[in-house]
C-alpha cells in the first residue's frame, strides 16, 4: 500500500508541477511581448525616417519579409 501511496503522490507532483510551470511560463510571455512588442510595419517606418531615410512601401515590405525569414 504504501509503494502505491508514493506513485499516487509523484504522479500528482508530475501534474501539479507541469500545470505551475505552463502558467508561470505564460505570465513571462505576456510580460515579455507587453515591454518588447514584435515590429510591425509603423514601427519599421518610424525607424528608417529617424535614420534619415524616407522608405518607400516597396523598402518596408522588403524589410519586414527579411525579418520575417529571420525569425524562422
Amino acid at each position: 500500500m504504501a509503494t502505491g501511496l508514493w506513485i499516487l503522490f509523484i504522479v500528482i507532483a508530475l501534474i501539479a508541477g507541469a500545470a505551475i510551470g505552463f502558467f508561470a511560463a505564460r505570465k513571462y510571455m505576456m510580460k515579455y511581448l507587453k515591454e518588447n512588442p514584435p515590429i510591425n510595419e509603423q514601427m519599421l517606418r518610424m525607424m528608417m525616417t529617424q535614420m534619415g531615410r524616407k522608405p518607400s512601401e516597396k523598402q518596408v515590405k522588403q524589410m519586414m519579409n527579411q525579418m520575417n525569414k529571420a525569425q524562422k
